[in-house]
């Protein structure tokens, strides 16, 4: 079978890597792919939004499962598109993905369905937002409803920081219309965790647990990025727990979308909050994230392609999903002044000198066109070790990330180092 993963980033070359394991997988494409893709598949120069010529790919090729990677493409109904034309697609359609790309919807439905979150309202109006606001007790987050890279949800330490947020997003249009409604959103305190499921709308399997790091530099300081690294599972995670997302968040969601006449089938990304009361939900995503995804899916056993075909075939049912009882470290290694604005097109050397099993996703990087690697973009690669347990793989993942160079590179050096651990 040929198999088109639609992304650019270590997310996608994560899909493609898996994926290429298969003996279902006869040829794999990536649209637009980085170098890491393409040194596995063969990469396709199309935007991941350009459905159009998406299409015009899938029927040139005889391409036969479409794997959509990013929360774009869903959010403009890509999978909508495939299904219409009867192509096999993996992930939620439109309306679906709302679940990421509404945060109004998303609270709203779990409001609604009493599914544990963190208190919140919604507004449209700045004027009533502003009034809102003066009545709070900072901190508090304002988060805009629509897809914003990672630039719409920003916490308030102040009520005058809430005012200037609200006044950005709302007046002045800083994220255009994503901003127009916002979500004003207690904080939440505890541990963050990230839970992935598969689902074909009715049936819930978990494919993991992780626990990523979101500021530039160690010790949590610094700007908000794209994800500086990550591990799985979290080293807090016992039965108990995992049952108690899946049992009061991740199946009840699910239910949820469908008593709203929105079918949800892909994967579906819960990210939560541990607090004293129990596991809570900050936010919902359509796909996997980035930088989890580098973790959780060198730890799955049973054959991607398959479980993929399960879901789109509605029969999840009768497909066991079997993980390695071992651990996953992934750190980011990004480029100079990133999440600031960064120079790219320097040469990335010693990708071939690192341990056996140590894994290498690329993200920000392309192929001149004498076939050197060289950076594009902020987060150039994650570097990810297997172990027998978190501190094994840390070590080894540590250990390796100095044999890579390129100009500028920068990492935090605190990924998985846990407080009681080794």
């Amino acid at each position: 079978m040929k198999i088109l993963v639609v992304g650019r980033g270590a997310r996608e070359h994560t899909l493609v890597w898996k994926l290429a394991q298969s003996p279902h997988t006869s040829l794999i494409y990536a649209a637009p792919g980085n170098a890491g893709t393409a040194r596995i598949a063969r990469n396709l120069d199309i935007k991941d939004t350009d459905i159009e010529s998406l299409s015009q790919a899938v029927k040139q090729e005889g391409i036969g499962l479409v794997v959509v990677g990013p929360e774009a493409p869903l959010a403009a109904g890509a999978v909508d598109h495939f299904q219409a034309l009867g192509v096999p697609v993996f992930g939620p359609t439109k309306q679906a993905a709302e679940i990421e790309s509404s945060k109004v919807f998303s609270k709203q439905l779990m409001q609604k369905y009493d599914i544990p979150c963190a208190k919140s309202v919604a507004f449209s109006d700045y004027t009533e937002a502003k009034r809102y606001v003066e009545q709070q007790s900072p901190p508090v987050w304002i988060k805009a409803d629509g897809l914003a890279e990672g630039k719409g949800a920003v916490i308030a330490g102040s009520v005058l920081q809430a005012l200037e947020i609200l006044t950005r997003f709302m007046k002045e249009k800083s994220l255009g219309v994503s901003g127009e409604r916002v979500v004003i959103e207690e904080h939440l305190t505890g541990r963050e965790m990230s839970a992935f499921v598969f689902t074909d709308g009715e049936t819930v399997l978990p494919l993991g647990y992780a626990c990523d790091y979101k500021r530039v530099f160690d010790g949590d300081k610094g700007l908000n990025t794209g994800g500086m690294g990550s591990y799985s599972p979290p080293e807090f995670l016992n039965q108990d727990l995992a049952e108690t997302v899946q049992d009061t968040i991740m199946k009840p969601v699910i239910r949820a979308m469908a008593e709203e006449g929105r079918l949800y089938r892909g994967t579906l990304y819960g990210g939560l909050m541990i607090t004293s009361e129990g596991p809570k939900v900050i936010e919902f995503n359509a796909r996997l994230g980035d930088p989890e995804t580098q973790v959780v899916l060198p730890l799955l056993e049973t054959d991607l392609v398959e479980i993929i075909l399960a879901v789109i075939n509605g029969k999840l049912d009768r497909t066991k999903i079997t993980l390695n009882d071992g651990a996953c470290v992934g750190v980011a290694v990004a480029s100079g002044e990133y999440p600031g604005s960064y120079q790219t097109g320097y040469p990335v050397t010693g990708l071939d000198d690192l341990d056996e099993d140590v894994l290498v996703f690329h993200a920000g990087t392309r192929l001149t066109d004498n076939g050197q690697v060289v950076t594009s973009g902020g987060r150039v690669l994650t570097v990810v070790a297997p172990g027998k347990t978190i501190t094994e793989a840390r070590d080894k993942v540590y250990a390796n990330i100095p044999r890579i160079h390129f100009e500028g590179a920068h990492y935090r050096r605190d990924i998985a180092v846990i407080e009681g651990m080794s």
